[in-house]
């Protein structure tokens, strides 16, 4: 999938029609395992609010909001185009989201997808911890916040507290090379705080506080999987994950948005439009064509031009040699 965004330059599509109109970095294989881990929540009976550190322009969100169930609170916490509260999060900010980065193009993302918008807290995650969020009332919380390792280690200090004990943390970019304090801050709470992994895949940690082997057994059993999505097992200081490879077989299309039938009739009408041009284009084209020659056989049936012709034909090669060289010299 071609991703404009990742640019950081590009121009936020003002209505989108499908979730990959939503810039972000959110792949399908990680969108169907957060539908699987919340469809397996809800399946089993399980409430509990949602929360998302870092939201960007809401693709992941959006996801997210689709599991929303009657009494829940979805709660997103992001800067958006507040100031950084410190220098080295305002210049990491700086180098990848400043350009594009905007509440407002947030809540017209998700608002295309969803008839009410989160909860949303403007400002560091930070002002979650201390209470500001209650103890034990999430189900699922995913972590895209700050790459600093400081900051990385107090979101999951915030979601150990606020996570239920069999609910679920997602970390982004636990393995990416520009994101060390990521990979620091979460292999650090594995082997020191009691987090255990359910799974990896390419982009993103999906681990536990509570009992990790019911999801994998699940997972193992292929229960809700998509075909193109292949398991294997390792153990890590004795503890089991799972790696999430493969293609996207299998794996549906997240729902349109509102807009898409508008935007689809929209760009049919374009079309149609744009043929008739070209059609108009090329009738023009060929009757000045037609007209050109025209334009050259009448003038090459004029007398004086029929005369210069059978001259030319009938005369020996050297005489009608020389008459052109006399009529330019």
């Amino acid at each position: 999938m071609t991703d404009t965004a990742l640019k950081g330059e590009s121009q936020q599509p003002v209505e989108p029609a499908v979730l990959d109109d939503v810039p972000g970095w959110f792949w399908d294989h990680d969108r169907h395992s957060f539908d699987w881990f919340l469809g397996r929540q809800e399946k089993n009976g399980v409430t509990g609010d949602l929360l998302e550190m870092g939201a960007y322009l809401g693709r992941s969100a959006i996801v997210i909001g689709e599991h929303l169930q009657p009494g829940e609170t979805f709660t997103v916490c992001d800067l958006f185009d507040s100031d950084a509260p410190d220098d080295e999060n305002s210049e990491e900010m700086a180098f990848s989201y400043r350009k594009t980065l905007t509440r407002s193009a947030f809540e017209s993302n998700y608002l295309s997808f969803h008839d009410e918008l989160p909860e949303i807290i403007q400002a560091p995650t930070s002002v979650l911890a201390g209470g500001r969020i209650p103890a034990g009332a999430f189900r699922f919380i995913h972590i895209d916040a700050s790459h600093l390792y400081e900051h990385v280690v107090g979101d999951l200090q915030v979601a150990r507290i606020a996570l239920q004990s069999q609910g679920v943390v997602v970390m982004d970019d636990y393995r990416s090379q520009h994101t060390p304090g990521v990979a620091a801050a979460t292999w650090e709470a594995v082997f020191n705080h009691g987090l255990k992994p359910i799974m990896l895949t390419e982009c993103k940690f999906y681990g536990t506080w509570g009992d990790p082997e019911p999801f994998q057994r699940e997972l193992l059993d292929r229960v809700d999987l998509a075909a193109g999505c292949h398991l294997s097992a390792e153990t890590l200081n004795g503890q089991q994950l799972l790696r999430m490879t493969g293609g996207s077989e299998g794996i549906r299309p997240f729902r349109p948005s509102r807009h898409q039938e508008r935007l689809a009739s929209a760009a049919a009408t374009r079309s149609a439009e744009e043929g008739r041009q070209a059609i108009r284009i090329a009738r023009d084209e060929a009757a000045l064509d037609l007209a050109a020659r025209r334009a050259r056989a009448a003038e090459a049936r004029r007398p004086a031009n029929v005369a210069k012709r059978a001259a030319r034909d009938l005369l020996p090669p050297v005489v009608t040699s020389a008459i052109r060289r006399a009529r330019r010299g």
